[in-house]
């Protein structure tokens, strides 16, 4: 009876795999086969159990993937109750990552949704390698390039030439409002998510060395008030609640104080919800249709029962539904994926260390959020700055106003910078102007 029931349930897509077809990829081979290893052996990792990720992580499972885990550090809110359906009103409180996995171990026979409640930079390579493809529902993109870091140091390469057996695909799933994207990623191949970062907005962050500092924005104050102020005074012995009235007008009232001492206008109350809250809009519909892209290029690589989306899908539904599909390209000197030596062009030798901090922000092919610098300088290991630690921002904070020759930097010097947007530090190589050379080996 289970046998003949399990038979019929999966006979849909036994239609698919087991037997040939005009969009079958050239490796494609009609077999029982394929739907068991998709059934026993095929293990995803969706990353985010929100408004996507409740999505895929049904689609998939009714795919017939069974080895799934999802990993989300979020806990369920009231307002992710009219979209993200794994959740319920008693379940408010709870990891995300937890209660959609239950949710779908007792809706779907014989599924597998193993949680992790943790953020991805918790875990190790290890971790990742074990997986045969990665799906993503995030709605960050410092996660998506830290993610789309971690997949790269995994790949091998011997004599120049990559093993693809180290290649784990990521289809990386977008949506805001009624706009969305869809896209496949095959790590060292095709464009990576740092080869297509102008396609996303300006990041909303600044340096810290920025908002401490020199603040210049209205958006530095209320930063500054956020990450600095709060926790150290802590006014509600709570975490900022941005729906609580009482927190938005501490903040507005403190950044306010600090925009006057600084001359700068453009603080507004409404300002300062908008920077607390950082608010993207979600559509139901919208997320389901990126899912459903999403699971079913899964579904595709998986099986080679088709082509591959090459590489990138749009959707926009506002007025009514258009779609369209596009080759992102790799490119060649990708700050990531490309295995040619980094370089930093500065304009100017005299340049400070506050402005190259503020380049690496700031460059649309970097778009850094705080990043550490370290070199090495007449053999030693000099920390030139770190924000990230507190004791050690104090100590190196001097180094901010100084030239990078008077910190010993020359052309042709090496730093390495660490960022929260990559799992590795990267290795970049300073020039400058060939008429400043001199100046700086003197």
């Amino acid at each position: 009876m289970g046998s003949d029931h399990t038979h019929r349930r999966w006979s849909h897509l036994r239609k698919v795999l087991e037997r040939s077809g005009p969009f079958c990829r050239p490796d494609f081979e009609p077999s029982p086969d394929t739907l068991q290893f998709l059934l026993e052996n095929c293990k995803i990792l969706v990353i985010g159990a929100g408004g996507l990720g409740c999505e895929l992580l049904k689609d998939l499972a009714l795919m017939g993937f069974r080895q799934i885990h999802v990993i989300d550090m979020d806990t369920v809110e009231l307002s992710n109750l009219n979209r993200q359906f794994l959740f319920r009103h008693k379940d408010i409180g709870a990891y995300k990552a937890e209660v959609a996995a239950k949710f779908v171990n007792n809706r779907i026979p014989g599924c597998n949704v193993v949680p992790h409640c943790c953020k991805i930079q918790c875990k190790d390579e290890s971790f990742y390698q074990q997986f045969h493809m990665i799906v993503c529902g995030l709605d960050s993109i410092i996660a998506r390039r830290w993610i789309n870091g971690m997949l790269l140091s995994l790949l091998n390469y011997e004599d120049g030439e990559l093993d693809r057996s180290t290649i784990i695909p990521m289809i990386d799933g977008g949506t805001e409002g009624f706009k969305g994207n869809a896209r496949v990623i095959l790590p060292g191949l095709t464009a990576c998510i740092e080869c297509t970062l102008d396609l996303y907005p300006p990041q909303i962050t600044y340096p810290l060395c920025t908002i401490a500092n020199t603040p210049r924005l209205p958006e530095h104050c209320i930063e500054y008030v956020k990450i600095i102020q709060w926790p150290k005074e802590n006014p509600f012995e709570s975490a900022i609640d941005g729906d609580d009235p009482q927190h938005i007008n501490w903040i507005f009232e403190k950044s306010n104080e600090r925009a006057v001492q600084f001359g700068i206008q453009g603080l507004t109350y409404r300002l300062v919800q908008g920077v607390v809250k950082n608010i993207i809009p979600a559509v139901a519909s919208t997320n389901a249709v990126i899912a459903a892209a999403c699971a079913t290029e899964a579904f595709k690589l998986a099986s080679s029962c088709s082509a591959s989306l090459n590489n990138y899908m749009v959707l926009n539904n506002l007025d009514g539904v258009y779609t369209y599909t596009y080759e992102a390209e790799k490119k060649e000197d990708c700050m990531a994926c490309s295995q040619i030596r980094k370089e930093l062009q500065i304009s100017d030798s005299k340049c400070k260390l506050k402005d190259l901090i503020e380049l690496l922000c700031e460059r649309p092919d970097m778009q850094m959020k705080n990043p550490g610098l370290t070199a090495t300088i007449d053999g030693r290991n000099k920390t030139l700055y770190m924000q990230t630690v507190p004791s050690i921002e104090e100590k190196t904070r001097e180094n901010l106003s100084k030239s990078l020759i008077e910190l010993g930097l020359y052309d042709g010097c090496e730093i390495n910078v660490a960022d929260i947007t990559t799992p590795n530090a990267i290795l970049l190589k300073i020039k400058f102007p060939e008429n400043d050379v001199e100046m700086s080996q003197i």
